[in-house]
């Protein structure tokens, strides 16, 4: 009978591992180390599978290089290409918080592809003299130069499915403001009446400013794309056969499909971390911005009685234990609590990479988990900020129109003929004594016709306003 555990040792002594595990003893020791988040590599699959691609394209140039047997690199693309699929997620246990710059994650995918590698060679688990983890999977790598490779692969493809969700939700406020083209509403400056607009052309906005930041999204993007693998340690190269680290960038783009280059200067690519703040500082304004959008819907959708009470935001729960019928603006408030959560790992991330000393940021793995966290929690809440609130907003067509035509903001049509003083002292009638507008100026101090009145005074000259004096 195969025994339950099989003994395994490193730098420290010796630990007895489950011979169920794929990985040993390197990351049994960072699983007891580090119980920190909760949220575990596995639960970061595109990591995994970058991290798989990455060991496959240092397998393919070791070979070409002569510095691994044809045999050794066919095990070890095997086994990339098994964890690439999915199926041994399970086997990274790892916090997404660790010290030693990303060395426990490393040494976990050479652990697990050695061992899957192991098992395609009809060896046993842990049977190293035949494959081993820091040997051959490791082979021409540090975890300084595989480790941040796999985090800019991830990164990318992170930042892709958030603007995909960002790019739906633009198109769900243009549709908006496509149906709302013909509501006239009062425009509000610092909280007060100001002059009058659609409210579709409110909401075009609101897409307008969100495709602004995908647009800003993809240029920080192609940032991670410049990569630093071959580096090594510290971007010397130290322990590299010559045509290493060109291959291996070569084989990297085939296997990912990304325009991957090799940076000019490794040294500075492996301590620098520059792209992750631009990044971290374009998804921050991203967040200020979806955050301020749904403030506005709140206000918009204030009352219904004692409120704004432009809009109505789709009910989707009852709001309150002790009043009966309110309803809450519960999804806006929902990403308005996320997008803090962005703002503040935008500062990690700063001081993350501030804190890095001479030739490596062994901050890293915080920053990773700042920004996969944050593009995956503020997708979720773009999303659901689409699906649940946006598409389901109707407009209060009538009440915005008499709140235009009640107000005192339409006075400013009438400054290019009256000017500014007149129609000011108009205003201050209209606000202490209750009259209109019309009442004030046309009928009383007969500054202006009725004919010229009703020329400028209409709902398609006050949505889109035209000069007239």
């Amino acid at each position: 009978m195969e025994k339950s555990t099989r003994r395994e040792h490193d730098l420290l002594g010796e630990m007895e591992v489950s011979n169920q595990n794929y990985y040993g003893i390197h990351t049994s020791r960072a699983v007891a180390n580090f119980k920190i988040t909760g949220l575990k590599v596995d639960k970061e699959p595109l990591l995994i599978k970058s991290l798989a691609q990455v060991k496959k394209a240092a397998a393919l140039a070791n070979r070409d290089c002569g510095v691994i047997s044809d045999e050794i690199a066919r095990a070890i693309i095997h086994a990339c290409d098994e964890l690439k699929t999915g199926k041994y997620d399970d086997q990274f246990p790892i916090d997404l918080i660790q010290g030693g710059a990303g060395t426990s994650v490393n040494m976990n995918a050479n652990e697990v592809i050695a061992n899957i590698a192991l098992e395609y060679m009809g060896h046993k688990k842990g049977d190293y003299k035949h494959l081993h983890p820091n040997n051959h999977v490791n082979c021409s790598q540090s975890t300084n130069d595989a480790y941040p490779t796999a985090f800019r692969i991830t990164l990318y493809h992170k930042i892709e499915i958030y603007c995909q969700k960002l790019e739906a939700l633009q198109k769900a406020f243009l549709q908006k403001g496509e149906e709302f083209q013909d509501v006239l509403k009062i425009g509000r400056t610092q909280l007060q009446d100001a002059v009058p607009m659609t409210l579709g052309d409110e909401f075009k906005a609101f897409a307008t400013t969100l495709g602004e930041d995908v647009d800003r999204l993809r240029e920080s993007q192609k940032l991670v794309l410049e990569i630093n693998l071959g580096a090594t340690a510290i971007g010397t190269k130290l322990n590299t056969p010559e045509c290493y680290p060109e291959k291996a960038v070569d084989y990297l783009v085939k296997e990912t499909g990304l325009d991957l280059i090799s940076s000019p200067d490794l040294i500075e690519a492996t301590s620098d971390t520059g792209a992750y703040v631009q990044i971290m500082g374009t998804l921050k304004r991203s967040a200020v911005k979806v955050s301020k959008i749904c403030n506005d819907l709140r206000l918009l959708s204030s009352g219904p009685r004692a409120g704004f009470n432009d809009i109505n935001l789709p009910a989707v729960q009852p709001g309150s234990s002790i009043m009966p019928g309110k309803i809450n603006p519960v999804i806006p408030e929902m990403v308005n609590q996320v997008c803090f959560y962005v703002i503040g790992q935008d500062m990690t991330v700063t001081m993350a990479s501030e804190a890095g000393q001479l030739q490596l940021n062994v901050m890293e793995p915080v920053m990773a988990f700042a920004m996969f966290t944050s593009l995956e929690y503020l997708g979720n809440a773009v999303e659901t900020l689409a699906e649940k609130c946006i598409f389901g907003i109707t407009a209060n067509k009538e009440f915005c129109e008499n709140t235009v035509m009640n107000s005192i903001g339409i006075i400013t049509q009438l400054s290019p003929i009256l000017g500014y003083e007149s129609c000011s002292d108009i205003a201050k009638e209209a606000l202490l004594t209750g009259k209109s507008l019309h009442t004030i100026a046309v009928e009383e101090r007969k500054l202006i016709s009725q004919e010229k009145w009703d020329a400028v005074i209409t709902l398609e000259n006050l949505a889109r306003p035209k000069f007239i004096k």
